[in-house]
């Protein structure tokens, strides 16, 4: 037994010279265990060949997204199925426009909605709590009875009424989704901050003179990272969910663009009549986006908070 100690000592000091024995960061940690979870593993790359076949999709097909065919026009449950002969491999609508270009191009605005909608509130979100977080006090008092005051408002009427005033339009519910969307993250980050504003490594910063915004930059919101990567995950979903919700109400993106819930709204309302690809392809990509979100973020979680598994 002494032996074996003393050998495995020497091995131990002759790793330690040559530079070879390392230690793993939280982060490389977090993704060991984020690979070992298959389901999110794979739900990482469906999503990316969803994201690609999306953008680059298009680029396959002979119609866009609002050419007409007038061959198929008011014919589609007769006419209008999936066909490769015609260039519509997914079908086309009462109007004659291709299902494929339109469930590509929904599935790109969905996403953009998803990803812009999500990096636009992480970052006031983020910047916000931390700043009511790190001061406290009236500071805090002060920002958070504001956000109470806005979490207050029903969202939903908001948004119809910029609908209403400015017109349907993507960058309209953008304002309308940023303007409601940070602040469950800002209540997040001002709860983690209060605990970590009073770690040895700030007080440390703060007895050497460094300025309250570089503690905040710098110290503070790198140590929120996990948890806002996991909340990351979790609200693209949810705002595709709201667009989507908006849009199948007929009150989010207009014509000729359109999105996963327009798609899906048009679909439900012809599938009496027979269409059903109308509403399976759209649905389809809504659920199996959906669903690889979610997976990554239950895979996230896990891997950042593994002391539940």
């Amino acid at each position: 037994m002494l032996v074996n100690k003393k050998k495995m000592a020497a091995l131990i000091d002759s790793n330690a010279e040559q530079g070879q024995v390392k230690g793993r960061s939280q982060w490389q940690d977090a993704m060991r265990r984020f690979k070992g979870n298959k389901a999110s593993l794979i739900s990482v790359f469906v999503l990316a060949a969803m994201t690609l076949f999306a953008f680059l999709g298009p680029l396959l097909s002979p119609w866009d997204h609002e050419t007409i065919d007038w061959e198929l026009i008011g014919n589609a449950a007769e006419m209008g199925a999936p066909q490769f002969a015609n260039g519509h491999f997914f079908g086309t609508d009462d109007l004659g426009r291709d299902m494929y270009s339109r469930v590509l191009q929904g599935t790109q605005i969905s996403l953009m909605v998803g990803f812009v909608g999500t990096l636009v509130a992480v970052t006031v979100g983020v910047l916000y709590g931390a700043i009511a977080g790190y001061f406290g006090g009236a500071v805090d008092n002060v920002m958070m009875r504001f956000v109470d005051i806005l979490m207050s408002i029903p969202y939903m009427f908001i948004l119809i009424i910029l609908f209403v005033m400015f017109g349907r339009s993507v960058y309209i519910l953008f304002i309308g989704l940023g303007l409601f969307s940070w602040m469950d993250m800002a209540r997040i980050v001002r709860g983690q901050t209060l605990t970590l504003k009073h770690k040895e490594f700030i007080e440390a910063a703060v007895m050497a003179g460094v300025s309250d915004f570089k503690i905040i930059v710098r110290h503070i919101v790198p140590n929120l990272l996990g948890i806002v990567v996991v909340y990351m995950s979790l609200m693209i979903p949810s705002l595709i969910l709201l667009e989507s919700f908006i849009s199948f109400l007929g009150l989010g993106i207009q014509e000729p663009l359109t999105s996963w819930g327009a798609l899906i709204s048009d679909g439900a309302s012809t599938i009496q009549y027979g269409t059903l690809w109308q509403l399976a392809f759209p649905l389809g990509f809504f659920v199996t986006g959906l669903f690889c979100f979610f997976f990554i973020g239950d895979g996230l979680r896990d891997a950042f908070d593994p002391k539940d598994r």
